[in-house]
């Protein structure tokens, strides 16, 4: 009998080694790489992504942005395209910004699998393969962690590990490096995603809000070799503003209303209060209005909270105009079930 199992066992692990190799949990792969004044980076890049991509064994394409480089970025990007085609290049007319070098990237790609990745070298291309294990196993958001970071301790790490506990803090989504930029998305995540100012570390938390399954893993991070960081500690205050945006057009962009409002009634609450305090004293202690700064600050919380409700009231309408010129909805679907969608297009509804 235990000779039987032992022949079962072994024909069993012989049938899965010659089966064939699962296919892979996308249908093509974009790699995105902004780059600016990176010139001696981009020829090895390009060399390190192409061996870990055809390794991969799936169809790929690597978009290269050029955001406005001084030096000779331009011509490396040309040589790496006319050796692959599978290289692209996009060449801006200014430097707009690595959010929006990014931006138009994935606005030119094709796959369903999207990785940002630095042109820097700092990022290791050897990190995909993990990314996109992580994707298959039923995640929309895969965050690179550069847990063992090469940079500057005082000042890129303390800013950096600054901006990362307000934003998880504020988020409530548990991540420990946001501004790694090499990540994983499925394309369903990212789409309708506009992105400005440094907003593209908060994908994962613009994804997590809408429900997707984000998750983090430890990926490799060495010294920079060439050219100059372009972060310094004003990113800090940068990214603090775009998470303030980012946590109202997700809370309150369907009703602007009660942000302004509010404001705009707590100030009409002090004017109020600045008033009858005011007549209190003129009454009963027998104060002259003027020896009191009650009657300016009762008139300027007045005007401030009047004119807050009208903010409101204006942005009520550049919201209503937002979704019904475009034909948006208010709201998301994930699924539906059992719908015709000749006569229920859920998604074109949504465009």
């Amino acid at each position: 009998m235990r000779d039987t199992e032992a022949q079962m066992a072994t024909l069993e692990r012989a049938a899965r080694d010659d089966a064939p190799a699962a296919p892979p949990a996308y249908r093509k792969l974009s790699v995105v790489v902004p780059a600016y004044n990176e010139e001696k980076s981009i020829p090895i890049l390009c060399e390190r992504l192409l061996a870990v991509l055809d390794a991969l064994g799936a169809p790929f394409e690597i978009i290269l942005v050029n955001d406005g480089s001084k030096d000779g970025t331009r011509s490396a990007l040309q040589t790496a395209a006319a050796r692959r085609k599978e290289v692209k290049v996009i060449e801006l007319k200014r430097n707009s910004g690595q959010t929006a070098a990014m931006m138009c990237g994935i606005d030119h790609a094709s796959g369903d699998i999207i990785i940002p990745i630095d042109a820097d070298l700092q990022n290791d291309p050897a990190d995909i393969p993990a990314l996109l294990a992580k994707i298959a196993e039923g995640y929309d958001v895969v965050s690179g962690w550069r847990k063992d970071r090469k940079d500057a301790a005082i000042r890129r790490n303390l800013p950096s590990q600054i901006a990362n506990r307000i934003i998880s803090f504020v988020s409530r989504v548990p991540l420990h490096d946001y501004g790694c930029t090499l990540k994983a998305y499925r394309l369903d995540v990212l789409d309708g995603v506009r992105l400005y100012g440094e907003m593209h570390r908060l994908i994962p938390v613009y994804a997590s809000w809408m429900g997707a399954r984000v998750t983090e893993i430890p990926v490799r991070h060495y010294p920079r070799k060439h050219g100059a960081s372009h972060y310094g500690l004003e990113r800090v205050a940068k990214i603090i503003l775009d998470l303030i945006v980012v946590k109202f057009l997700d809370r309150q962009f369907m009703k602007p209303i009660y942000v302004f409002g509010g404001f705009g009634m707590l100030c009409l609450a002090i004017s109020g209060f600045a008033v009858v305090w005011a007549l209190y004293l003129k009454i009963v202690d027998g104060l002259s209005l003027i020896q009191t700064p009650l009657p300016l600050l009762a008139v300027m919380t007045f005007i401030t909270g009047f004119m807050c409700i009208l903010m409101g009231l204006l942005s009520e309408i550049l919201m209503r105009t937002y979704f019904e010129s475009q034909g948006k909805t208010s709201y998301v679907v994930r699924d539906t079930l059992n719908f015709d969608a000749s006569t229920h297009d859920i998604k074109q509804a949504q465009k």
